[in-house]
């Protein structure tokens, strides 16, 4: 058997529930790139996700270095909502450096993604002597701003 090799890295995603929403916050507010908006072949995504009645509009954003996929179910009805806290398993986040925190939450407020608390110092780490903060948008997703030490 030939030893598996993997070559990179795709994508991240997340669901979001409105995803003109998401797309203008990371378009407009942190600069990122639209490469692909559609739907898909609700069989196929059925079969690839085995959620029965699924069907969905998917989004690619590409940011510095990595793409984000993004993607809205318009059914099933009974679909739930995630509201993991940082503490539970399986909770999970994407972190982005910037050279400016303040900037990026400033830029990030009037999409509704707001910080769950004030920026702090990093003391420990290979981030040390930068700042940090957790912000989370309108659908619980939370994004990491770090900015590098001077």
């Amino acid at each position: 058997m030939k030893p598996l090799r993997v070559l990179g890295t795709n994508h991240t995603s997340f669901t979001v529930s409105n995803l003109d929403r998401t797309v203008a916050f990371f378009v407009e507010a942190l600069g990122f790139e639209m490469i692909s908006r559609a739907p898909r072949d609700p069989a196929i995504i059925q079969r690839v996700t085995g959620v029965k009645g699924a069907e969905l509009h998917i989004a690619y954003v590409q940011g510095p270095g990595h793409r984000l996929e993004l993607i809205q179910y318009l059914a099933p009805a009974d679909r739930g909502r995630v509201r993991a806290l940082p503490c539970d398993t399986g909770f999970a986040h994407i972190a982005y450096d910037v050279d400016d925190i303040d900037a990026a939450i400033a830029a990030s407020a009037p999409h509704g993604v707001l910080p769950i608390g004030d920026p702090v110092a990093i003391d420990k780490g290979p981030n040390t002597g930068g700042r940090v903060v957790y912000m989370r948008d309108p659908d619980d997703v939370t994004i990491e701003f770090i900015e590098r030490p001077q």
